[in-house]
């Protein structure tokens, strides 16, 4: 893996939103939405890792990575909670994922040129 400054963006962004996701485990048991961390860690771990397999598709899994950042963030638009309050509150956390998510998607972008 060629740890760039961006792709260590992707990689940290890409985390948090993952582990805000599962964060909700205790609170929402097996629920989409904490599967869909599990999603962003398989989406970063082949994006990232220096697995022939993946790296021969770059270009498709970073299209896969953003497709699936844009679609939870509008899914969380359509379906999500919006309340906030300065806490780790279910509510509060979509929040602070979406924060992640767009920080993910402008390192994504900047990348856009080594993923091909």
């Amino acid at each position: 893996m060629n740890l760039t400054g961006t792709r260590l963006v992707i990689l940290l962004s890409g985390l948090a939103t993952a582990l805000l996701h599962l964060f909700l485990f205790p609170r929402l048991g097996v629920d989409p939405i904490v599967l869909n961390g599990l999603g962003y860690l398989a989406l970063l771990g082949a994006y990232l890792l220096p697995i022939s397999f993946f790296q021969e598709r770059r270009g498709l899994i970073w299209w896969l990575l953003v497709g699936y950042t844009v679609l939870t963030f509008i899914l969380w638009i359509i379906l999500g909670s919006k309340e906030f309050a300065l806490d780790l509150s279910t509510p509060a956390i979509g929040y602070y994922a979406r924060f992640a998510e767009i920080i993910l998607l402008i390192s994504l972008w900047l990348d856009k040129s080594r993923s091909k």
